[in-house]
Order: C-alpha cells, then structure tokens, then sequence
C-alpha cells in the first residue's frame, strides 16, 4: 500500500474537514452523507478503507488476524473511493466492491487488519490526501478515530452516539438476512474488538457529543449542522 503523503504534509487548509466519529448504528454514516449534500461537501467514509483492505486481504488467501500477513497483502492495495455522496462507489484494482466490502464474512475480519498500527498510519494519510485533493469547499470525514487521530485539529469535531439498544435496533433495520438477535450480538463484538483498537465511544477535550437516541434522522440532522455552524463560523 503506497501512502499518498509520506512527509505528513498538513492538508490544504482551504478544505475544511468535519470530523465524525462514533459506534456502528448511531446514524453517522447516513447523517454524514445529507450532511454532504446539504453543504456542497464531499463524503468519506473512512471505514470503506478498512473493510476494503479486510476484503482485499481475504481474497489473498491471508490470515486477517496475522500482522504480517496482513501488512504483505497491503503491499499491493490499490485503492480508491468516491467522495460523491450521490455517486458512491469504493473499488480495490479497479474491481468494484462498493456491496462486496459490507459481507458479513469482510465485517468480522476488519479489526484484525485495523488493529495493525503501519497500516492505521498509512490509511490515515491517504486519508488526509484525500482531503487535501477535495475539489471541494469541504469533506465530512466519519469512522472510528477522525476526531483524535487523523484530523485532531478539524475546525468541526463531532462524536455521534446513541444507547446501545438504539444502534442495535437501526442497524437491524439496515441489514436482511438476518434476525436483530444476531444483528445485535454482531454489533457488541464489533464494538468490544474495535474498542481495543481506538476509544469511539468518549470524546475528546474539544469534541462535541451529539447523542441521537431521542432523536430522529432530521433531527439528528438538524442538530450536526447546528454545531457545524458554530465551528465554521458561517450560516451553512
């Protein structure tokens, strides 16, 4: 995996990046996406990433929860994302993944290749170019450690959550083939796994917390904007 900004160059500061974190189920994908359209921003799911380097390393043949093995698939993942909220599509090689990276088999295998600190380091800079390539004003960045690690200095620092119960429930609705019993368990594993890896579920000093569990999606809306006004300074 080549990294796009070795020097750790900062971004181009004429892009503004909202930084979104939060547990899987509270809403931060979808609210992220309306967020991008509303602003005329670009979207980037960073968790894309991770699920599609999980996906390229399973179709290696590679053990996803062996750091080595993992960091030598690495070695040839060519990846890349749209950051059109409209026309979303993810693809690795050029082969389209966009459906294939959210199998439940690519799900249980992400924190096994997230858990990896060189390739943390090397997503997050391709990350941060990403941005910094952004044709435009903005990009809403949301996963797991955007507020902390790779954008710590975000003009916009947002941490969205919502009880247990809730997040279960949501995710539930956006999954098929599958009961909420298990959509509930898969849920607390992934959690509990990713949770070894970065802290998604405290905020920071200077992150604000948007719970969403009373809310309901345009409300949740209505209420990341509201803090996005404040830390831009403008009447987006």
């Amino acid at each position: 995996m080549t990294d796009p900004s070795p020097s750790g160059a900062p971004r181009d500061e004429d892009v503004v990046a909202v930084a979104i974190d939060g547990p899987a189920g509270s809403g931060k994908s979808s609210v992220s996406k309306e967020l991008a359209r509303r602003l005329g921003y670009g979207y980037l799911d960073t968790g894309a990433a991770y699920r599609a380097l999980a996906w390229h390393v399973l179709e290696h043949g590679a053990d996803t929860s062996d750091a080595s093995a993992v960091i030598d698939a690495a070695g040839d993942f060519d990846y890349a994302i749209s950051l059109d909220p409209d026309d979303y599509w993810v693809t690795v090689g050029g082969v389209p993944v966009t459906e294939a990276i959210r199998d439940p088999r690519v799900s249980g295998a992400v924190s096994g290749v997230a858990r990896v600190p060189v390739v943390r380091e090397s997503v997050n800079a391709m990350f941060r170019a990403l941005v910094a390539d952004s044709d435009r004003p903005g990009v809403i960045v949301e996963g797991r450690d955007i507020t902390t690690v790779v954008f710590p200095d975000a003009p916009v620092r947002i941490l969205l959550t919502a009880a247990p119960e809730v997040r279960a429930a949501r995710r539930s609705a956006e999954v098929t083939g599958q009961d909420s019993a298990e959509v509930a368990a898969a849920l607390h594993k992934r959690d509990a796994a990713d949770s070894k890896v970065v802290d998604f579920l405290t905020a920071a000093p200077g992150v604000t917390v948007v719970d969403s569990t009373e809310l309901n999606f345009d409300q949740t809306v209505a209420a990341v904007l509201d803090v996005i006004r404040v830390g831009t300074g403008t009447s987006a």
